[in-house]
């Protein structure tokens, strides 16, 4: 089914016989790639002022759902229960509308490092939210990496930027953190869904409701963008977002959590960082420093012991 994403076609073409293993993780290092571009190219889309961060969410949630409801068409042709239907509103508020709304007008306001360093913080909010939630045990390790994971947070977003840009990027720092605990709660909520319905089905319901979510903060500006003046390098980096990132990479996650687990997914997070930084350090975007990279140290060392598995 999603293993149609184009791996078979292209190693059947080229007469290569891939064993499953290998385009799993071929699948999971590309989504890294287009996740750690992303910083990057969005951030240059509205920096330049071409589009918004909001007009760009508006588009981005009209694109999701365009492709992800013509996949779902081709391959699952499953139907969402309608008393699921407000719940799944509930994770789109959650994973539709606020991370992506936070997300977009953070990262125009903070650098590429700065933003993916903090959402490498993901694993402990998630922690911190589901032992709300659903009561999941903290254990002393859990509760040292959380710890840990906001000590990282708090020295990279106290020490952000210059003088004369420093509340700029402070505020930026802060909507990439809302952005971080708005997708951690998508991810503890939108699980229920998950065990009963396909990823495809459930975010195409998603981008669906995004779109009258975000109508109100970025539907005008999309409308109102002076789209022919656009060149080329600009619509390059639209599309890769709407493309890639929006629908790209979620359908390669979807087919990579139908092999392996979810922790193996998750591996895969703690390279975006890397990918962002070296991207923004080679085109002269950003800069590494001593603060950036004990921050660094500090969440992931934080990421580490909540992810660590109790020996029994």
């Amino acid at each position: 089914m999603i293993d149609s994403l184009g791996l078979n076609i292209y190693f059947c073409k080229m007469n290569i016989a891939i064993p499953e293993k290998i385009k799993i993780h071929l699948a999971l290092t590309t989504v890294a790639f287009i996740y750690g571009l992303n910083y990057m190219v969005a951030k240059d889309v509205m920096v330049k002022e071409y589009l918004t961060p909001f007009g760009f969410i508006m588009l981005r949630v009209l694109a999701g759902f365009i492709i992800l409801s013509i996949v779902h068409a081709i391959f699952i042709k499953e139907k969402l229960d309608k008393k699921d239907l407000l719940y799944t509103l509930m994770c789109a508020v959650f994973g539709g509308a606020v991370n992506m709304l936070a997300f977009f007008e953070g990262l125009k306001n903070t650098s590429p490092i700065h933003a993916s360093l903090i959402m490498v913080l993901t694993p402990c909010i998630v922690l911190l939210i589901s032992a709300t939630i659903i009561k999941e045990k903290v254990t002393k390790g859990k509760l040292l990496g959380l710890v840990l994971g906001l000590l990282g947070a708090g020295l990279l977003v106290s020490n952000s930027g210059s003088a004369s840009d420093k509340v700029a990027t402070v505020y930026g720092d802060m909507l990439i953190m809302i952005n971080a605990v708005s997708y951690g709660f998508y991810l503890v909520l939108v699980q229920r869904l998950y065990v009963k319905y396909s990823p495809i089905t459930v975010l195409k319901w998603i981008f669906f409701f995004g779109i009258f979510l975000i109508m109100p903060f970025g539907g005008q500006d999309a409308l109102n963008a002076e789209y022919s003046s656009f060149p080329n390098g600009i619509w390059f980096s639209i599309l890769y977002v709407l493309v890639l990132v929006t629908a790209g990479a979620y359908l390669l996650n979807a087919y990579a959590l139908s092999k392996v687990t979810p922790s193996t997914v998750g591996f895969y997070v703690y390279f975006q960082p890397l990918i962002a930084a070296g991207a923004a350090i080679l085109v002269g975007d950003d800069t590494l420093d001593i603060v950036k990279i004990s921050s660094a140290i500090l969440l992931f060392l934080g990421v580490y012991f909540v992810n660590k598995q109790v020996k029994k």
